[in-house]
């Protein structure tokens, strides 16, 4: 193996002093890879020359940052010599992060205590610490969501998973008024832990019909089962109330323990999507059908990982049917939408709904791109399938690869039927993201004779990784990388490369940061409500799966998986369906609306560096991607205060968006005096919107619910730039539970006549223990 060893900064003689002292707490034990060697040691007959020769090079190395052989040698105290390279060593962070510069080094990292870890998001939210559960979490407070009823409206379930297993569960709840629908055979069978399951197909078939579809009904016994085919509903259902599964992983990635957010409570399954047409797969009258059944089955909590274009309220299934559960007691979350970066994308916007956008947590499936310029680039991988180490491969562009007469746009897709096999076979293709699917350009890539993909981040991906179960060696690399590759390839004419096995990695900072395909606000449909509401992880979530579809949810993909990893708003979705699962255990009077206001006024905004959220590009984010910040379920489940509202509330602030009372039939049962001097800026949301702010004072009303102790709370203002801000009284005193109190708000532009735009801040009420926050969103006319 060719080794150039670079010398490091040279460090101030005070960093050496403290490095020389064993016991100081700025040195920490770290791992230096440095991949493989380049000929593995033969264990029954270890040449020591040889063995040597390589545990010299390691004190080369490090020396080339040390600027002493001895000092390298006294730092060392592992050599890995065998088949891995690397040395474990005692360095300060600062060395550390020198040597992770040096181009034969792939990684350097904390040598940390490791546990079994699957769905590392709940850790990652606090439910549990390194995998211990804590008496103050909200899971032992709220006896892990037990006898809650979560259900959701998706692709249906595979009720074989261990995740739905009820051994050591109790009788079904009493109050559970669904059934468990088999019409076939090869029906779902329910028990104490899967309590119903049903299908919803005739809003489907009838688009078929009036399609023409080639499609028959009659003929597929799949439209007549609540069994998953598909993975999607198994997925967001375990995510949401799950068992603990040990043993769970994906091809032996994130090998740990399978668990939901309410792991006691009783799920129940509605199937309303079926196979994707033109025209979507999830239709209005379905889901209606299934809300319908939903309520009425007496269901706590509905979980809906669909959506579509943003559409008025009344013309959009999803609005209607939640609000309808809302006005039940039911508390309904949505995901945001996978459209993503792009302002204004953001879908299921009513009021009345929880709507989730998708962040990172702190774990990533790794693996480096080695180039042969000596670069290697961090990527991200589930392919179970790994190159030789350290074995150099020609590295070609879909773009120089194309077939005669093919677009080098296309090629450089890996579209079907753009790349000539003749130009690939034997080498590593790289493709760029973009239109079509990720594991697509694999196959294709496959297809062709290539032994690897590098799959290069678009410019609206940015930084975000998401790692795919391709069919091939493959590392997805971001958008600046990317642009190294391509650099790569067209300064140098025989370009090489190679990719590494994938590696779990924990603790991976900074988290969380927004998704790029979250999709943000502002709301177009009613720009006063600010969506989404939360965010939550939804990026590389492992959770059950349908052994019934292939991973990748490809056809060419023959294998199959009881966990899978998947991305997108429809994985946070279900997350912050788990939390409200253990709110409504923990307090089964609050309304919808209070647990809502819980989850949103407890969030934060700043990742484990305690530094603002960021976006995919490492630009900061803003509350149109994540809301009123990072879902945090312990802060949660005490809140202190409240932003609480009734049907009769959102039914004001329907009559204030220009519905009759003839038209809000539609949405109540009951008749309603729509109220003249009702303004949909006094609609006691937690989060704060004006959409048209001018030099003329804006005034909003709030009122606040004591949900804790007695106390005084106190409000704190962050200014939006270029808006003075005042509350009145700025400070509420609260005697008992439920107890209310009325502020204002008063916003003003600083200088008029200012460019019109979005600009940002918060309003805190806090008695020194609780901090009741809500996001501002100003736009100035």
């Amino acid at each position: 193996m060719r080794k150039s060893l670079l010398p490091c900064f040279l460090f101030p003689t005070l960093i050496f002093l403290v490095f020389q002292t064993p016991t100081n707490a700025l040195e920490k034990s770290y791992i230096v890879y440095l991949g493989a060697h380049s000929q593995v040691q033969n264990p029954s007959s270890v040449n020591t020359i040889d063995t040597q020769s390589i545990i010299d090079s390691h004190y080369t190395l490090l020396a080339s940052c040390l600027e002493s052989p001895q000092k390298a040698k006294n730092a060392i105290f592992y050599s890995y010599t065998k088949h891995i390279n690397g040395f474990a060593a005692i360095l300060s962070e600062q060395e550390a992060m020198e040597i992770s510069k040096n181009p034969n080094v792939v990684s350097v990292f904390l040598n940390k205590g490791r546990q079994l870890h699957t769905t590392r998001s709940w850790d990652f939210l606090g439910l549990e610490e390194n995998g211990v559960d804590h008496s103050s979490s909200l899971w032992e407070k709220a006896h892990y969501g037990q006898d809650t009823i979560i259900a959701n409206l998706d692709t249906g379930v595979w009720p074989e998973s261990k995740s739905f297993d009820d051994e050591g569960m109790g009788p079904v709840p009493a109050k559970w008024r669904g059934i468990c629908q088999r019409d076939i055979e090869d029906g779902v069978h329910c028990n104490r832990k899967l309590i119903g399951a049903r299908y919803f197909n005739k809003g489907y078939t009838a688009y078929l019909q009036t399609e023409n579809s080639t499609f028959s009904p009659t003929t597929n016994s799949s439209l007549f089962t609540a069994r998953d085919y598909e993975g999607h509903g198994s997925h967001t259902l375990s995510t949401a109330g799950g068992n603990f599964v040990k043993g769970a992983s994906v091809f032996g990635n994130g090998n740990g323990t399978a668990k939901g957010g309410s792991p006691r409570a009783r799920v129940a399954a509605y199937k309303v999507c079926w196979p994707s047409t033109y025209g979507g797969q999830c239709f209005d009258a379905d889901i209606l059908a299934a809300f319908d059944a939903a309520i009425s089955d007496g269901v706590h909590v509905l979980s809906v990982s669909l959506g579509g274009e943003p559409s008025e309220f009344f013309q959009d299934g999803i609005s209607i049917g939640a609000f309808h559960a809302v006005n039940n007691g039911i508390v309904v979350v949505s995901s945001a939408g996978n459209s993503g970066p792009s302002p204004g994308t953001v879908s299921n916007v009513s009021p009345w709904v929880i709507t989730a956008g998708a962040t990172t947590i702190d774990r990533d499936f790794t693996n480096y791109v080695a180039l042969g310029n000596k670069k290697h680039l961090q990527g991200s991988s589930l392919s179970p399938k790994a190159l030789p180490s350290q074995k150099f491969y020609p590295l070609i562009s879909g773009a120089e690869a194309r077939i005669a007469r093919v677009a080098p746009s296309d090629a450089l897709l890996c579209k079907p039927n753009t790349i000539d096999p003749m130009k690939v076979k034997g080498k590593i293709l790289v493709c760029l993201c973009g239109e079509n699917s990720r594991t697509g350009k694999g196959q294709q890539a496959a297809l062709a004779g290539a032994v690897g993909m590098i799959l290069a981040n678009d410019a609206s991906s940015g930084d975000e990784l998401v790692a795919d179960l391709h069919v091939l060696p493959a590392s997805r690399i971001n958008f600046t990388d990317g642009r190294l590759v391509f650099d790569y390839l067209n300064s140098t004419e025989i370009p090489e490369a190679y990719t590494t096995p994938v590696k779990t990695i924990l603790g991976v900072k900074p988290a969380p940061f927004m998704a790029s395909f979250s999709s943000r606000g502002p709301n177009i449909v009613e720009p006063a409500i600010l969506k989404p509401d939360i965010t939550a992880p939804g990026v590389n979530i492992i959770a059950a799966f349908s052994e019934a579809a292939s991973p990748t949810q490809e056809t060419f993909d023959k294998r199959r998986v009881p966990f899978n990893s998947l991305s997108g708003t429809s994985m946070s979705c279900p997350h912050v369906s788990g939390i409200v699962g253990l709110l409504k255990t923990l307090y089964p009077d609050w309304s919808p609306a209070a647990i809502k206001s819980a989850i949103m006024t407890s969030a934060r905004t700043r990742d484990d560096n305690k530094e603002p959220l960021l976006d995919s590009s490492k630009l900061e984010a803003t509350p149109f991607a994540y809301g009123a910040g990072h879902i945090q379920p312990n802060r949660a489940m005490d809140p202190g205060l409240v932003y609480d509202l009734t049907t009769e509330d959102y039914l004001n602030f329907l009559c204030a968006r220009g519905y009759n009372e003839t038209l809000l039939q539609l949405f109540s049962e009951n008749p309603h005096k729509c109220l003249t001097s009702f303004s949909i800026a006094n609609f006691n949301y937690p989060s704060i919107s004006i959409p048209n702010l001018s030099a003329r004072p804006t005034t909003i009303t709030r009122k606040l619910k004591n949900v804790g102790t007695p106390g005084t709370y106190m409000a704190s203002v962050e200014a939006p730039a270029g808006v003075e801000v005042s509350v009145w009284p700025s400070s509420l005193q609260f005697l008992g539970i439920g107890e209310e109190k009325t502020f204002e708000i008063v916003l003003k532009a600083k200088v008029a006549g200012k460019s019109k735009d979005y600009e940002f801040g918060q309003l805190t009420w806090s008695d020194g223990k609780h901090y009741v926050r809500s996001p501002i969103v100003v736009n100035h006319e």
